[in-house]
């Protein structure tokens, strides 16, 4: 006996989900695709399983925007578990080293500074940074070992929020690429003991923050879904806008570049979006007082 292919419906926008505990990244968007039944949908910014909070899922033409909110600033909630060091450096790994000094409230405080800024960072070697085409957390969970090159992240900030001796709650405010579990490792050998993250809530990505955020459970028992959605402009609104006329709309929309009129019009941009009543027609760029559209969107 067969079942009915489910219908695939051209639904566009984002769902800024706040993914649950113990739930992969690609599990979620494929639970969201099935439940809008969505064409197509990707997320912005994998979070690790053990870890909850903000999650923007694209659907449709706002797939072609996940970069922009990709690059965003993100706002990390964590607790470190003093005196053990783990292969996979939270929770879900088996302790690898073990040390009896518990860090003081002080030398916490006094040792963060060290990690702000442009700082040097080792990923973990339970991540999802390629090694010879390979996921590394792939050839680490078969016994392979996975040597991982230092590379530059920016934390903008970071606090402790509360230290209660065996665990401290710290808040960080970093740029892509940033690891959490790779700040705590360091900080604590950095204050001469080991740790683990064994807490990490993720609460704002580019944009989008708690506040927008749609629970799994609220999502399932909505009548209507889409109206939970944000448009696709919503995955923007920290770029450029570009407003365009209607006769530039054509052009754009066929791919050409357009001349930019007005005395307040940008001369050159890297990024920027353009937009029709506030609706997102493309992703370019300004050069030479011309926008140049590099993603149509529909």
């Amino acid at each position: 006996m067969t079942t009915e292919k489910r219908h695939k419906r051209d639904v566009s926008g984002w769902l800024v989900l706040d993914k649950p505990y113990d739930m992969t990244s690609t599990q979620a968007v494929g639970k969201l695709r099935w439940l809008f039944g969505a064409k197509k949908a990707g997320h912005a910014g994998t979070l690790d399983p053990l870890a909850t909070g903000i999650l923007p899922i694209a659907l449709g033409e706002a797939t072609k925007t996940v970069p922009a909110v990709q690059d965003g600033t993100k706002v990390y909630r964590f607790a470190i578990k003093w005196g053990e060091e783990t292969t996979t450096d939270d929770a879900e790994g088996e302790v690898s080293a073990r040390s009896a000094v518990r860090p003081s409230e002080t030398d916490i405080v006094a040792a963060l500074p060290g990690f702000t800024g442009e700082i040097m960072q080792t990923p973990p070697a339970f991540s999802a940074i390629k090694v010879d085409g390979e996921r590394a957390y792939d050839l680490a969970r078969a016994g392979e070992t996975v040597e991982l090159k230092a590379r530059p992240v920016y934390v903008e900030a970071l606090k402790l929020v509360e230290h209660l001796g065996e665990i401290s709650r710290l808040e960080m405010t970093c740029e892509k690429g940033t690891y959490v579990r790779a700040l705590a490792r360091d900080l604590a050998r950095q204050l001469g003991t080991r740790g683990h993250v064994v807490e990490l809530r993720r609460a704002a990505v580019g944009p989008f923050s708690e506040a927008r955020a749609v629970t799994l459970e609220a999502l399932e028992a909505a009548t209507d879904r889409d109206a939970l959605l944000l448009p696709v402009s919503a995955g923007l609104s920290l770029l450029p806008e570009i407003r365009l006329t209607p006769d530039q709309v054509s052009a754009v929309r066929h791919g050409n570049p357009v001349l930019l009129g007005g005395a307040s019009a940008p001369i050159a941009l890297d990024s920027a979006w353009a937009s029709s009543a506030g609706v997102a027609v493309a992703l370019g760029r300004v050069e030479a007082g011309m926008f140049k559209p590099q993603r149509v969107i529909a």
